[in-house]
């Protein structure tokens, strides 16, 4: 996947479906000119992004900026029913989930609440066969997909505009281009989404009122995870250096159970174990109530943005630049280079942007010195006390 790749220009009409209303069918036309300063803006926008948790919260940061260019437009969101629960009560925004588990069940659920719907725009923002599929359900003459160098899964096809290629974007800024293209203005990035009252009840009372720590050992991605080994070594490290409190939270998996019990069991201080009691909305409120946050690249580092938690990322596997906490980016661990360079004998500047290195014993080049290193960087810029002389 080369970056660097020309745009090819939009290549005018798909052959149309039907444009009655009971079709619900997708609406191949050619493109029309995305609005412009002081043009009528567009009445209803439809955003196609199922996941993962990490990708949706990039996507709410692309729905504040369109609400706050169009408060007036009506948006749609087609959304993963799991990462629905992150959202959902983001005002002003029309939610229709899907389980990817329901298979074509779903997809005749979802053909059933588009029927006889059209939107002005959609934004085909997720590259993969189902989303591809799901597309095909909306109606739209504006289409607004990815350029060549990050399409497959014949995206190409479902779209009839592209964003512009770019070289060593982030996620976050690939999001932002799909309001540049439909001529959204600028806005500065707003991550905001609610946290319940009852939600932040429940953090507070966890966590004491001390100062808190988060560790957010597990990603989605086994490849992706750190050792129990080195988390441990974190808490011991913030415990007794910063006097702070150590907060283990995550999903009731039975990977993320075990690996916490590992990191108890080699820890000479004792965390708080909130592994397995916290829901998407608990974590943001834990996340609300900390000092900052350990993790791999995973939906939790992402979604201390929309709370400015900074996070400590743990990368090898995958690439910071691309990838990382968006507003975190100093403080994360980079490994990405040594692994490309140990496991696919290239640099990183060598591989295709967006190339995955997950590979076993990527993740164990990420050591314990470097995390505390930045753990110690972090703790001097935001003045923790035990950080003075950093």
């Amino acid at each position: 996947m080369n970056a660097d790749q020309n745009l090819p220009e939009p290549t005018g009409s798909m052959p149309a479906e039907s444009d009655s209303a009971e079709s619900g069918s997708a609406e191949f036309a050619t493109p029309a000119e995305a609005p412009q300063a002081g043009q009528t803006p567009p009445s209803s926008i439809c955003i196609l992004r199922l996941s993962a948790l990490g990708d949706v919260t990039h996507g709410v940061a692309l729905v504040n900026r369109l609400q706050k260019a169009w408060p007036d437009t009506q948006l749609t969101w087609i959304i993963g029913a799991f990462e629905h629960k992150l959202v959902h009560d983001m005002p002003s925004v029309e939610f229709i989930t899907f389980n990817k588990k329901s298979g074509w069940r779903g997809l005749l659920q979802l053909h059933k609440q588009l029927r006889g719907r059209k939107f002005d725009a959609l934004l085909h923002i997720q590259v993969s066969l189902r989303a591809n599929i799901i597309s095909t359900l909306v109606r739209s003459p504006l289409r607004i997909g990815y350029d060549t160098a990050r399409s497959r899964d014949l995206h190409g096809l479902f779209v009839n505009r592209r964003i512009p290629a770019q070289s060593g974007q982030h996620v976050v800024d690939a999001f932002q281009s799909f309001a540049d293209s439909l001529g959204a203005a600028p806005a500065e990035l707003d991550w905001s989404v609610p946290i319940p009252e009852s939600d932040l009840d429940w953090a507070r009372e966890q966590l004491g009122g001390r100062p808190s720590f988060l560790i957010s050992p597990c990603s989605s991605h086994a490849l992706r995870n750190w050792n129990a080994e080195g988390y441990a070594g974190i808490a011991n490290h913030v415990a007794d250096k910063y006097g702070m409190q150590v907060v283990l939270c995550g999903g009731p998996s039975e990977l993320e159970r075990t690996m916490g019990d590992a990191i108890l069991d080699k820890c000479t201080t004792r965390p708080v174990d909130l592994i397995g009691r916290d829901t998407i909305k608990r974590m943001l409120a834990l996340l609300s109530q900390s000092a900052a946050l350990v993790s791999p690249d995973s939906g939790p580092a992402h979604m201390a943005t929309c709370t400015r938690t900074p996070v400590i990322g743990l990368h090898a596997a995958s690439n910071p630049k691309r990838s990382g906490p968006y507003l975190s980016r100093q403080w994360c661990v980079d490994a990405y280079n040594e692994a490309c360079q140990k496991f696919l004998n290239r640099t990183a500047e060598q591989v295709s942007w967006g190339t995955k290195v997950e590979k076993p014993g990527a993740m164990d080049l990420v050591s314990l010195e470097a995390v505390i290193d930045r753990i110690d960087a972090l703790a001097h810029a935001h003045g923790w006390p035990g950080g003075e002389n950093q």
